[in-house]
């Protein structure tokens, strides 16, 4: 069934996992700053796995118009995404990463390319001309290999399928999440892939301010979560080529 939504409401998903020290300040500055933009909206928090105090702490901070959402069990950013999105009542429905590497001031930049541009879909983007990024070499590498990947796997002309920021516009979401599969790792580039494949070809880039924080991840974790992209990405590629999975009919948003 599909959801009656207000026209110019903006749904902003927020995945959270074990952020107990920080989740409140963090929310709080995104609500101050999505408080100033120009639509209704609803903050939707889904913290990703009960393991540590982030959902307690949400909830007995009460800041207004904010929905909590939270599961036992450790599923993964993308599901907890998506499942924020089914849960969603705008026209517009935006997710975006808690730890506030990315500056939470973009989400009006986004808004506004979004209408400019009457897109589908409008992705926050490291590589946009006019974005800020504060980011190590290292990084910069992996994500430069891993957009040729993207490139030539997939031929998508976005630069940026990573960074934790992205708008998609309600009918766009009612096509593609009954098709989507992706947990953890690629869940990003799935939503475009899809997208792209049904038709929803009007993806654009915004710029974006982030600035990069060490990760507490140590090498082994590191290299099994590029190991996990890696795989995860392939895996997107035998569905959409191979058996065409994308391609079929599936249960409707709801």
């Amino acid at each position: 069934m599909t959801k009656k939504f207000a026209k110019h409401l903006l749904s902003l998903i927020i995945p959270v996992y074990k952020q107990e020290k920080t989740i409140v300040k963090n929310l709080e500055q995104i609500k101050k700053v999505i408080e100033g933009i120009r639509y209704d909206h609803e903050i939707i928090v889904v913290a990703d796995g009960i393991v540590d105090n982030s959902l307690k702490k949400i909830k007995e901070a009460h800041i207004p118009r904010l929905i909590t959402i939270g599961y036992l069990k450790n599923q993964g950013k993308a599901y907890a995404i998506r499942l924020g999105m089914k849960k969603a009542s705008g026209d517009y429905i935006m997710f975006m990463d808690a730890g506030m590497e990315i500056d939470p001031n973009g989400i009006s930049m986004l808004l506004e390319h979004m209408e400019w541009y009457n897109a589908d879909i409008i992705v926050g983007s490291k590589r946009h001309p006019a974005s800020l990024v504060e980011y190590p070499i290292d990084r910069k590498i992996l994500s430069y290999g891993y957009y040729f990947l993207v490139k030539l796997l997939f031929g998508i002309k976005v630069h940026d399928t990573q960074s934790g920021i992205k708008i998609f516009k309600r009918e766009v979401l009612e096509k593609i999440l009954p098709r989507l599969v992706e947990k953890r790792f690629a869940g990003d580039l799935e939503m475009l892939v899809v997208a792209d494949g049904l038709g929803f070809n009007r993806i654009y880039e915004a710029p974006i301010k982030l600035r990069y924080r060490l990760s507490s991840m140590t090498a082994a974790a590191t290299w099994k979560a590029i190991l996990g992209i890696f795989i995860d990405t392939l895996a997107i590629f035998y569905r959409k080529n191979v058996i065409k999975y994308y391609e079929k009919s599936h249960q409707t948003f709801s």
